[in-house]
């Protein structure tokens, strides 16, 4: 660094940092380098790994804890290689005890992770917004948020812990988890699927103002969406949206796909996608081209 230089903030204090904002920082799901890129170019401060959004594209399969420590792990180095913006990913259960919880957030952390998210459900898991969630004690939980917190290196790595206990056990046991997570060490807290209004705004009473609050807004899911800015003025710190990109792709994909079928060609599609330059400069091929002249031999 040049004598005089200023220190470029990590990803992790950049986290903290939009985390003590009041302004709500928004963090859109993605599920590989490619949909993380997209988030980076459209200037979001984060973004959130899904492990939902991983169970689809790397197994085809719903989100039903059949992803593993070493797929997220390999998917947040490959993220954290193609972008610069603060990374915060599903843990799911910490893959196991509190061993497994302390073991999971080294490796997240030693590939680049700035933020993990866990959750008080027995393993496997399943995603939050499905029925049949079965949840461990919440003395089990409170343990494994303190390895979390005592095992990471960098104390301004983020340790976001949730609570799926609204739907298996109500409001209160929800509020009383999240309370008891919160004094174990959480940074964050989520309470998972709230049903209304009314539950967001009875979890920021609770516990606004002493702990950033995750607010999670999933298309079709059972808590209804709200802008932003309303769940700002709830007093909600970070939103996420798991799996939008996601569901576009789905939607958009079959589409062309049945363009495909229908008009034996690919041009009816167009209007619907990027073309080949435009997504080549999305990913930096100017960047490269640079790097190629200055490095690599040149051709006569």
């Amino acid at each position: 660094m040049a004598v005089g230089a200023a220190a470029v903030p990590s990803p992790h204090r950049r986290l903290r940092e939009q985390l003590a904002d009041p302004k709500i920082l928004v963090a859109p799901g993605c599920y590989d380098a490619f949909t993380a890129t997209l988030i980076d170019k459209a200037a979001f401060g984060a973004c959130y790994l899904s492990g939902a959004g991983v169970s689809y594209s790397h197994t085809g399969r719903p989100d039903l804890g059949l992803v593993t420590c070493t797929e997220m792990v390999a998917r947040i180095a490959a993220i954290a290689e193609a972008v610069s913006i603060p990374i915060i990913a599903d843990g799911d259960t910490g893959y196991g005890n509190a061993a497994n919880v302390a073991r999971t957030v080294r490796a997240y952390e030693q590939v680049g992770c700035s933020a993990i998210q866990l959750e008080d459900q027995h393993f496997p898991k399943r995603c939050g917004h499905l029925a049949g969630k079965e949840l461990v004690s919440a003395q089990e939980m409170a343990g494994k948020v303190r390895a979390a917190c005592d095992t990471r290196r960098d104390s301004d790595f983020v340790v976001i812990a949730r609570t799926d206990a609204i739907a298996t056990h109500g409001m209160d046991e929800a509020l009383d988890r999240a309370e008891l997570y919160m004094n174990s060490g959480a940074d964050v807290i989520f309470v998972e699927s709230p049903r209304d209004r009314k539950d967001l705004e009875t979890i920021a009473t609770r516990l606004g103002g002493r702990v950033p609050l995750l607010a999670n807004m999933v298309e079709g899911g059972k808590t209804p969406l709200f802008t932003n800015s309303e769940l700002q003025d709830m007093g909600y710190s970070l939103v996420i949206y798991p799996n939008a990109i996601l569901r576009g792709v789905a939607k958009v994909g079959a589409d062309i796909l049945e363009d495909l079928k229908a008009n034996d060609t690919t041009r009816e599609s167009l209007h619907r996608m990027r073309d080949f330059k435009e997504l080549n400069k999305l990913l930096g091929i100017e960047e490269f081209a640079v790097f190629e002249k200055k490095y690599m031999p040149q051709s006569e």
